[in-house]
Order: structure tokens, then sequence, then C-alpha cells
């Protein structure tokens, strides 16, 4: 009884949050239904209120830098957990500023931050110090209160006009349902069932809709966690083979997170134990992360028309046999393109330094440094020039975005990885997810890929494996893109919800459906998306996955699938390419048994 009560108190937390998915037994489903219950009786009775303005759920994510400050609630660990679950959320130990009377310094602290969250219960001290606090806070920034415990606390709060989160609970399962409340992850209709004062009467409260991922268990979509524990065993293969050091995965239906794990670790020298906040190389799921979703936007605001030529935006390409490629036909890998360039074969002793300078100042690696304007001094020009021998058949090449990028970024006059991050990534609250990761997070976050002996005599660490993205400084429209698994998760769950999340709507129904849809006379393509093949002899991308799905696999061991008919997002990372490429994660076909097996678990549910 005390492991289960262990088990429950940790939910989420970053020890814990994968394991309490996950169970070898009977048990764990009993523990599953027993904690779902008890979350659904917190929602019944968290009632929000002073939000006559909207504030809640937090939208425009983008334009808020948030902190959280503990004013005295035991179950800050999970409810800070589950903040940063969809944004980037600085935790402050106010009870250590309280103690000491230093309430003013954490005043001074929180100066860059537009967006407070405060933690408080009926047990916290509620004196004159921690009122004007709390009163400043209000007046400065936009303030939102979770109060835990006996509602007689709110009598104490009457002057506070700011949105306020009371649960009448104390526990982490409350802390956890608030925390996803905020953001609206969980949806709520409650009203206060007896009056405190004249700010708070009986009836009061706002309805709050759920916009967000919501982060549960298997059994709140009606699937028993048993079904899913043979993922367990096919990770376990991965890794026992050899064919990845460690993995994520991540799969989320109907809107709800049933399954986020992480196996193994960073390497094979064991020495960092993979998590699901873990940032990865996506590979070419950039394809489809990045650069098509720019594609997506500039077609919606017909500022780009698919059969137009390239000409028409890339003036290098006039007097070239490129000139008349639609930008469908590249779009589709029909454009006649090779498949690939090995670009790093081709350098010169003088194209490269181990210094940065100002001659070479384009970051390939640690040390490792390229002469500016190589890309188009050299590599644009050997693109130019490469040869066009299939055009009209389907040919996957890297190539198709190259040109892509260089079309959108002239359209927009704006570099891939700014555009991206702030039209989708800052606003959709995906705060690991972009290029060049080293320059933003510890290495520490990031899994190594290649030991690379050949090109950059080093273990690249942060920085892309794609040889060709990093000759051009880690951005590029087929490779560069970095995330961990949770936030590439909510980019595609705003393209199965047809273009909206949070709130707020990215695309017209209409563009996701004609991009996501097959589009090819010659192939299973869609524009910029992988989709299920008809062939069914090869099983792609699953056994079970209907004509309807979409998404796109990465060289480094990554994959990201899209099923409407089941509403199901499934995410796979990996670095299988450390410290050395292996194909043994596609000869053991570990992806698509692993969403073979979610499928299953889809499938007895009904």
């Amino acid at each position: 009884m005390r492991l289960q009560t262990m088990i429950i108190r940790y939910f989420f937390t970053a020890a814990f949050i994968s394991s309490f998915f996950l169970g070898a037994c009977a048990q764990q489903h009993r523990q599953n239904q027993q904690w779902l219950q008890a979350f659904r009786d917190a929602g019944k009775q968290t009632v929000v209120l002073n939000n006559q303005d909207e504030v809640l759920p937090l939208q425009h994510l983008d334009k808020k830098v948030i902190a959280s400050v503990d004013l005295g609630f035991s179950h800050s660990l999970v409810f800070d957990s589950l903040l940063n679950k969809y944004d980037h959320v600085k935790h402050f130990n106010g009870n250590v500023y309280a103690a000491n009377h230093q309430l003013n310094n954490l005043i001074d602290e929180l100066k860059y931050f537009n967006t407070v969250i405060i933690g408080i219960s009926d047990v916290s001290i509620f004196n004159d110090e921690v009122m004007i606090f709390i009163k400043e806070i209000q007046n400065k920034k936009q303030m939102i209160i979770a109060l835990f415990g006996d509602g007689k606390s709110l009598t104490k709060l009457g002057e506070i006009t700011a949105p306020i989160v009371w649960c009448p609970f104390h526990s982490d399962v409350s802390a956890n349902f608030s925390a996803q409340l905020i953001f609206g992850g969980v949806s709520t209709n409650a009203r206060l069932p007896i009056t405190y004062n004249d700010e708070f009467a009986q009836g009061a409260g706002y309805d709050i809709d759920r916009v967000r991922f919501n982060f549960t268990v298997p059994e709140a979509v009606g699937i028993n966690a048993q079904d899913l524990d043979a993922i367990d065993a096919v990770a376990q293969e991965a890794i026992a083979q050899k064919a990845t050091p460690g993995l994520v995965v991540f799969a989320a239906k109907d809107g709800k997170v049933i399954f986020n794990k992480a196996y193994g670790y960073h390497t094979y020298a064991k020495d960092s134990v993979e998590r699901v906040d873990d940032i990865f190389d996506l590979a070419s799921v950039t394809k489809v992360s990045a650069t098509t979703m720019e594609v997506m936007r500039l077609y919606e605001q017909k500022k780009l028309n698919l059969d137009t030529a390239i000409s028409t935006y890339l003036a290098r390409t006039r007097n070239t046999d490129k000139a008349d490629i639609k930008i469908k036909e590249v779009m589709l890998h029909q454009a006649g393109f090779v498949p690939y360039i090995p670009f790093y074969k081709y350098l010169q002793p003088n194209d490269y330094s181990r210094d940065s300078t100002e001659e070479y100042n384009v970051k390939v690696a640690d040390s490792f440094y390229m002469r500016k304007n190589y890309f188009y001094d050299v590599m644009w020009k050997q693109m130019l020039a490469s040869p066009l021998k299939t055009r009209g058949q389907y040919v996957y090449s890297d190539l198709s975005m190259y040109f892509m990028k260089e079309m959108v970024e002239t359209i927009t006059q704006t570099p891939l990885q700014i555009y991206v991050k702030q039209n989708f990534y800052n606003p959709l609250g995906m705060y690991t997810t972009g290029f060049n990761p080293r320059y933003r997070f510890t290495k520490s976050r990031i899994v190594p890929t290649e030991d690379d002996q050949i090109f950059r005599k080093t273990l690249l660490w942060g920085y892309v494996h794609d040889q060709g993205a990093a000759m051009i400084g880690g951005v590029s429209g087929h490779a560069g893109l970095f995330s961990d698994a949770s936030d590439l998760a909510i980019l595609y769950q705003m393209l199965l919800n047809r273009g909206t999340y949070g709130g707020e709507r990215y695309f017209k129904p209409s563009t996701v459906d004609l991009f996501t849809s097959k589009e090819s006379d010659v192939s299973r393509r869609g524009y910029g998306f992988d989709r299920w093949d008809s062939d069914t002899t090869k099983h792609y991308p699953s056994y079970y996955a209907s004509p309807q799905t979409y998404g796109h696999t990465g060289y480094t061991g990554t994959c990201v699938w899209v099923d409407p008919r089941d509403n199901l997002v499934y995410v796979f990372l990996s670095n299988r390419v450390n410290p050395e490429v292996s194909n043994r994660l596609i000869y053991l076909n570990i992806r698509s048994r692993i969403q073979d097996i979610l499928y299953k678990a889809i499938a007895a549910t009904k």
C-alpha cells in the first residue's frame, strides 16, 4: 500500500512521469483507474474565478515569459512539472523569501517575467508582507492564483481581481489538474458551492474548455495500460540488439497523452539516462516540421503558388534546366533531382578552419568552421549543375528542401529558423523545438548522434548530423531541427485538429487537408508529407495504419505519424546513428512494431 501511495504521489514528476503510465499487471490498471477517478473528482470541484477577461486558459504563449512562485503549497513539485509540459515556466520558492522577509527581493528577481502563477494553500501565511507581494505582482504583471484547500481562504483574497483557480484538495492529483487547467489541458464548469464573501458568492465560476494536450493515463481513452506493456519489450530489444542506445516513445489519442516513456541511455557508455524531455536531432522530420509548415502558411496567404515555376522565386535557376520545375513537383519529390550530393567530399583545405575568424564564421561543429558564402559559392552551384534524370518520377531527394528553403526565405525575407520559431513553435509552446540547440540548452539535455571520424572528427552533440545541413550552419530545409517528443507532438496535434491548437488557428482546415492528402499520381506522397502506402505488403508505416495516415521519418532514427481515423499522434525519437550508423533499427522494424502495439490497444477498446 505504501508503494502504491508513493507511485500516485510522484505521478508526473521527472523521475516517475513515465513509469506510472505503464504496468505489467492488473494492479497497474486498477491504480490508473483509481487515479483517473480522483482526477475527475478534482475536476468537478475545481473552480475558476475572476476570469471575466478570459485570461484562462493562457494563450499567445509566444508573448509570455512565465514564472511560478510557491507560497506554501506542499505539492508544488507536481504543479510545476505539469506547467512545464505546456511552456517553459521558471520556478521560484517564495517560501524561502517570505521566511527571510525578502519578498521585495523576489519582486526584483521577477522583473523579466510578464506572467506569474502563484501557488498557495489554506496553510499558507497570509500576513501583510505576503498580501503586499501578491497585490504588487497583480499590479505589475499578469497574475494567476492557484489556491488549494479550504475555500474560507478565498476571503483573504477579496481584493484580488486576477484569475483564481481554487481546488478544495491538497494532493498531487489536484495540483496536476489545476496546472493543466491553467493552460487548457482540461476543462471545468464547476461553481462555488457556497458563498464566502461578496466577491465569491455561491454559483460563481467560469467555464474553461480543453484546448491543449491533456496529460493522463491510457484508461482515459478506454485503453488498458496492460495492453501497452509490449512497447517495453520492443524498446528493450532495440537497445539489447544495439539498434539504438536509447529512445523515447510518445502517443496521444483524442488529444490525450496516454504514453510518454524514455528507455536506455544517451550512449552505450550508459553515462546519461534517457529522459522524456531529452532533445533529439530530428533529421528529415525537419522537412515537414519546419519547411513544409512555412510552405503551407505562404500557400494559404497566396504568396506562393504550387503550380508556379521555381524560377519565379529563385533568380539563379532561370538560366538552368531547373527553371520550369513547378513547386508542386519539388514538394512531391518528382522534380528529377538527384537524391543526395555528398558536399563534404568536395571540400578543399581552404574551405574550412578549426578556428573561428571573420572569414570562417559558419559553425559546423566544435572546432570546425566553414568559410562564409561557401553555400552560394560552391554548394548552390553544385545543386544547380546537378543532372535532372527522373523528372515526373518519384525519387526522394534532399535537394528538394534545399530549394524550398531558398524560395520561402526569398518570399518572407526571413531566415527559416526565425520564421518557424516566431510563427509556430513559440506560440504553440514548443519550447525545445528549433535549430542549433547548443545555443539554447546545455549538452546534458541533448542526445548525441554519430562519432564522426570521417568529416568533422568529433562526436556530434547538439550539431546536426546531416553533413550538408551542417556545412551551412545547421539550418537547412531538409535537416537541422531538434526537439523533444512532446513538443514535436504539439505541432502534429495542431494538424490533426485541422489547424487549431491552444484556442488559436494556424491553418485553415482546407490547407491541412490539401497538404496531408495523397497528391501524387506516381507515389504515396503528399505535398511534403510522407503517407500510408497502398501496397499492403509493405505495411507502411504500420500494419494497422489507415489510408489517412501522414507524417515522416528521419535518418537519425525518428518518426512522427498522425492517423485521423483513430485521432492518434505517434512520435518515436532515437539516435540509431550513435556511435556510428547502424540499420538495425530498420531491420528490426522497431518503429512500426511499436506503432502496431498502439493500434492493437486502440482496437481492443472498440
